[in-house]
């Protein structure tokens, strides 16, 4: 007790205290808007006990059948009785659902079996629901309710890689017509590499431009930067559905100055073309920003000297400004790529079919198919490319060097 008291006497250990007690709130609301739901979410796509916990008896039994031939009388029993009281507790709708998610068709046959269940007194369970349904006669109807029995599970992150599990143990692609989720990741991969190179090319001009701008003349410019931040996402992407539809401004434009026929008007909106022009709009002043905030640093006598000793424009450029502009390039390409991979919004609006990213799929299933585990797989692998991303950073340039000053 005697040192308890010394130690709250003593100066130091109090400022410790208040400074903990100041950072605590910032901590409370990153673990509670933050890391808890990404816990959660990474916690459902590798744990799924809605089956094992309806069906454990059923499963049990499944343990000691050898896959190829139809299972026991026994099985057969414990999943009749079992359906029947899941249907009696309102929870067969989840298992029938989490079942067809891994072999399409079940969700109607096992609701179907469980209502002609009731008519059924004695005999034979296999035979009886057999006669309900041919499904129970196969044996991939089992193979499945196996695969979606088990508590810890893979094949939420085997699907959102394009891949399966066989009743053997095998891990194989996915047949050609289900193979959607890789070719999304790639394409959201190259249309966020390509909206960072574009707000590059944009971003540099503008940003040199404010920063060798007298300060009257830099803040009226930063502040037509900052105008996008203080209108709402939906407007500015609905905006550019009007400008870029083909009857919009824009196609007008080019029929009044002889560019284009009336009759050949451009497909510019629900489609890639819309999803890049959209969020390269929108993502243009991350770039901007943290490439003012470093040029605004390097001194102009930097080039001058570089004249003086004989170098052209583009060789000072090249040897002078642009290396010390890198921190400002590197910050600035790191927080548009991350951006433009986590959008979703703009491209469901602008983008149609053709211009849909990975981050759309994710948002479907959580908000319409309600498959929240293979949400959350996709948005674990999303996670683990920014994390490489993140270290390649470090490890090329370093992540101290970014120029946010």
């Amino acid at each position: 007790m005697a040192g308890s008291l010394t130690s709250l006497r003593d100066p130091r250990y109090r400022a410790r205290l208040r400074a903990l007690a100041l950072v605590a709130p910032l901590v409370i609301f990153i673990g509670v808007t933050f890391i808890a739901p990404l816990g959660t979410m990474l916690t459902r796509s590798v744990y799924d006990p809605v089956v094992a916990d309806v069906l454990p008896n059923t499963l049990r039994l499944l343990d000691s059948w050898d896959g190829v031939g139809l299972p026991s009388e026994a099985v057969y029993a414990a999943a009749s009785e079992e359906i029947s009281q899941a249907e009696a507790e309102r929870s067969l709708g989840l298992v029938a659902s989490r079942i067809n998610r891994v072999r399409g068709g079940l969700r109607g046959a096992i609701t179907h079996t469980s209502r002609e269940l009731r008519n059924v007194q004695q005999g034979s369970r296999r035979e009886s629901m057999i006669a309900i349904d041919s499904v129970w006669s196969d044996p991939a109807t089992w193979h499945a309710i196996q695969v979606t029995g088990e508590r810890f599970t893979s094949r939420h992150y085997l699907n959102a890689l394009d891949l399966q599990r066989l009743p053997d143990g095998s891990v194989v692609s996915q047949p050609d017509e289900r193979r959607i989720y890789v070719h999304l990741f790639w394409r959201t991969l190259m249309i966020s590499a390509l909206i960072t190179l574009l707000c590059l090319v944009l971003g540099y001009p503008i940003a040199h431009l404010i920063a060798r701008s007298p300060p009257q003349r830099a803040n009226l410019l930063l502040i037509l930067v900052l105008v996008p931040f203080w209108t709402s996402l939906l407007v500015r992407t609905t905006s550019w559905i009007v400008l870029l539809q083909t009857q919009g401004v824009l196609n007008d434009l080019l029929v009044a100055i002889g560019l284009i026929g009336d009759d050949g008007r451009l497909s510019m909106i629900y489609n890639m073309t819309g999803t890049i022009v959209a969020m390269t709009h929108v993502l243009l002043p991350f770039m901007v920003l943290p490439l003012y905030s470093v040029m605004r640093g390097i001194s102009e006598t930097h080039m001058n000297a570089a004249a003086s000793l004989g170098a052209t424009p583009l060789q000072a450029f090249l040897r002078v400004y642009w290396p010390q502009s890198l921190p400002g390039v590197g910050a600035g390409a790191l927080l548009v790529f991350i951006l433009a991979i986590g959008y979703y919004i703009t491209p469901a609006l602008v983008g149609g079919s053709d211009g849909q990213l990975i981050s759309n799929m994710i948002a479907y299933h959580m908000q319409t198919s309600l498959n929240w585990g293979l949400a959350a797989a996709l948005g674990g692998v999303l996670l683990a490319g920014v994390l490489v991303l993140y270290v390649v950073y470090e490890r090329l340039i370093g992540i101290e060097r970014i120029g946010l000053r």
